[in-house]
């Protein structure tokens, strides 16, 4: 239910194929249920399409925290901006989330995440240098640097001179009996429900990971009224920050470790869930089995990043098992192969929301530094490499984030070995 999948494809007043978790509801909707990838018959009338060209300095995909702050930087150094976001609001992850921030006031230390992305809308609303184009996706990049657009009756030819791909990660999901079944969900779809729409996805829940998301997943069902059965995680040690796991084990919920769900069982919706205990080797151990009565099975067992736009436009890229999957070769100031692509954000690499605001910003100002001159040019070189100076020598010094630094490091290129890189595998697409 983050719209990064096929699940809930249906057909929407005649349309098939519509991904209902970003549809809004309104007074006369017609919806049926669908089964597979259903063609587009010949009578369906799809209404009027207004075919539009734009023109940008820089076009972000993606409006998370990484989107936004590259979208907000860039206006503030004069460029003109169109941002594309799927949702049916700006903010991405943000939006869910109702904890505060640790770190620094500059850095919205103090404020819930919902009321960052609030904060930047507002910016971004009132500035004439930014276009929001909500509801709307990049199906295409082609040669000449001709970005396709779809959005809400209208279709976009957009030519921009640099891109911020930011389009953030997509959960991953679980192999086990009856996973089809309502009411298993991802986390970032439970977040979605519950934070977004005020929606209350369960009453008696079981949640699969113990890093962040789950810890942090599970004390927010807590304050939505839905009873927590237990959180299972298959590794010795919980994953997350032991602040947020010390949230959840005030209130009574278990964490089991060197554990995992087998199964889950139920009348057309999830009714038990069976976890077992696993050795040293993750096999199940015979008659270890537990099972617990419950309507909600959350799935917080990590993200991948969202690396098809990268790997499209034919950006070198790298897997990274620190980093959730593959991602895109870049340099210290976050361009890619395919020369005025930027990545920042869960697509450059899973981390956190501070991280992604912090590699939007060093993106646009990569940018603002080639496409203006003088004292502007300058000041935005300054600025970007006292960012990158933070983000590499005090923020990711934490051994919290060890792993993402380590990951970062791994796919972090210098621009020599850019420039050979690109003589060696060409993008059939650039931007400029």
């Amino acid at each position: 239910m983050i719209g990064k999948c096929s699940s809930c494809f249906m057909i929407v007043d005649g349309v098939p194929n519509v991904k209902t978790c970003r549809e809004p509801v309104r007074e006369g909707l017609v919806v049926e249920r669908q089964r597979g990838w259903v063609p587009p018959a010949g009578g369906v009338e799809l209404g009027g399409v207004e075919n539009r060209e734009l023109e940008a300095d820089l076009l972000v995909v993606g409006g998370g925290p990484a989107g936004l702050s590259a979208a907000l930087k860039a206006a503030e150094y004069g460029l003109d901006v169109v941002i594309v976001d799927e949702h049916l609001r700006l903010g991405g992850q943000l939006l869910k989330q109702t904890h505060k921030f640790f770190g620094s006031v500059e850095l919205f230390g103090g404020l819930r995440g919902f009321q960052i992305a609030e904060e930047y809308i507002r910016k971004l609303e009132s500035n004439e240098k930014v276009k929001v184009l909500s509801q709307s996706a990049v199906y295409g990049v082609f040669r000449g640097g001709l970005v396709g657009v779809v959005g809400r009756g209208a279709h976009y030819a957009i030519r921009p001179k640099s891109v911020v791909g930011s389009p953030g990660a997509s959960e991953r999901y679980l192999d086990f009996v009856n996973n089809d079944l309502p009411g298993v969900i991802g986390a970032g779809g439970a977040q979605t429900i519950m934070n977004e729409f005020g929606v209350k996805p369960g009453e008696r829940a079981l949640v699969v990971g113990s890093g962040n998301v789950g810890l942090i997943v599970s004390y927010q069902l807590l304050q939505a009224g839905v009873r927590v059965e237990a959180i299972v995680e298959i590794l010795p040690e919980i994953g997350g920050w032991f602040v947020h796991a010390a949230k959840v084990r005030r209130y009574g919920i278990p964490i089991l470790t060197r554990h995992t769900l087998r199964a889950v069982y139920g009348n057309e919706r999830v009714e038990e869930a069976e976890v077992v205990e696993v050795d040293e080797r993750f096999n199940p151990i015979p008659g270890s089995e537990k099972r617990f009565e419950v309507d909600l099975v959350l799935l917080a067992v990590g993200l991948e990043p969202d690396f098809r736009l990268f790997a499209q436009c034919g950006a070198a890229m790298k897997w990274s098992p620190d980093l959730g999957g593959p991602v895109p070769l870049r340099t210290s100031d976050l361009e890619t192969s395919v020369r005025n692509l930027y990545v920042a954000g869960d697509a450059s690499g899973i981390e956190e929301a501070t991280t992604a605001m912090i590699e939007g910003q060093i993106a646009a100002l990569s940018t603002a530094s080639k496409l203006t001159d003088g004292s502007r040019a300058s000041r935005a070189i300054e600025e970007a490499e006292k960012l990158s100076k933070f983000l590499w020598d005090e923020y990711r010094a934490s051994p919290l984030l060890a792993r993402a630094r380590r990951g970062k490091l791994s796919v972090t290129v210098s621009r020599e070995e850019m420039e050979r890189i690109r003589s060696l595998n060409p993008s059939p697409v650039s931007f400029g």
